[in-house]
């Protein structure tokens, strides 16, 4: 499927920019896959405004592979969205693996209707540049593509600018996720960008969870040819906004608001430090992410939605003292919660 194929009220929500939550996996205490919250979880995404689901990605646990769950789990999403609202939605599926697992995930991706692909690399750590452009090129001829700048922290490497205009120069390229939790990263990103000189055709996405806010806020300027080239990040795809999910898609309406009236109020730039706060604590970074999926699960178990923070991986977990965090910033910043939107409308979203 090419890009060309999408309905143009796909190819606008996606190129405007909008809230894309990264789709947890709901499992009971047996660890198995939870249908009944899995579709809560939808509806309460869809209820908050969001402009897309990303499911089959990192915070849905790329083990749902090893276990029989990809299709289920992807299936469940466009079933349970279609039910729910007639409005777009941009699906974007997780792609991942070696070259012809990507290809058969990215054609169940296409045959149940989503339409594009967040293109995970982490298989191909220590290959070269051209060995993992040939690997994008063939996947492309499946989907459309987001490609996905994962921190080396929870599986990703580094990619330089001339990997990344390498990339963006792949035609059935759509978008970018930008998440290496690192600022000389990203600019190698948006060079490497604005040197395919792709900036109209393929559009930038936050994932950087460190930096949600000022990667929103701050116009990005290289130069080509002379001549200042400015452009910007016009949504998230975001694990972050797994939770609290309700409020981070009035914040993006707000932030992009804030960009078209300009210049920034200091107010709206002091909630890049609150935001990243809470996400040090969700993420778990004070154990070096170990706690990343938990924590969201526990913000999601303390509203009711989630029964109980259960991963495939009976390893992860909460670490040591992030529930304790997590109280601290549900308290300190309770404006930037969604709870009292979740417990209006929970027990609808789980009937």
């Amino acid at each position: 499927m090419h890009h060309s194929q999408l309905a143009a009220e796909i190819l606008d929500l996606l190129r405007k920019g909008c809230a894309i939550p990264a789709h947890p996996l709901a499992l009971d205490s047996e660890r198995r896959f939870d249908r009944r919250r899995q579709r809560a979880l939808t509806r309460y995404y869809l209820d908050a405004g969001v402009g897309g689901l990303a499911v089959g990605v990192h915070t849905t646990q790329f083990a749902i592979r090893d276990i029989g769950l990809y299709e289920p789990v992807l299936a469940a999403a466009v079933e349970d969205s279609r039910a729910w609202t007639d409005r777009p939605l941009v699906m974007v599926a997780g792609v991942c693996g070696r070259t012809e697992q990507a290809i058969t995930e990215a054609r169940t991706a296409v045959g149940l209707g989503y339409h594009a692909g967040l293109l995970s690399l982490s298989a191909f750590k220590g290959a070269s540049s051209d060995t993992i452009i040939e690997h994008c090129e063939r996947i492309a001829e499946e989907i459309p593509l987001v490609g996905f700048y994962l921190q080396p922290a929870v599986g990703g490497m580094t990619l330089d600018a001339a990997f990344w205009e390498r990339f963006a120069a792949i035609d059935n390229v759509v978008a970018i996720k930008v998440a290496p939790f690192h600022r000389y990263r990203t600019l190698d990103v948006i060079r490497g960008l604005v040197a395919a000189r792709a900036e109209e055709r393929v559009t930038l996405y936050t994932g950087n969870d460190d930096h949600i806010v000022l990667d929103l806020t701050t116009p990005f300027t290289v130069i080509r040819d002379g001549v200042p080239v400015t452009v910007r990040f016009r949504g998230g795809l975001l694990g972050h906004w797994s939770v609290w999910t309700r409020n981070a898609v009035r914040m993006l309406a707000r932030l992009q608001e804030a960009v078209a009236a300009g210049p920034i109020p200091q107010e709206i730039l002091a909630l890049d430090s609150r935001v990243t706060d809470c996400n040090a604590v969700f993420f778990d970074v004070a154990n070096d992410f170990h706690g990343c999926i938990a924590g969201c699960h526990e913000v999601l178990r303390r509203q009711g939605l989630l029964e109980g923070t259960w991963c495939i991986d009976r390893n992860e977990g909460l670490s040591p003292g992030q529930a304790e965090e997590i109280d601290r910033v549900s308290r300190e910043h309770a404006d930037l919660s969604d709870d009292a939107f979740v417990a209006a409308n929970l027990e609808r979203w789980l009937s």
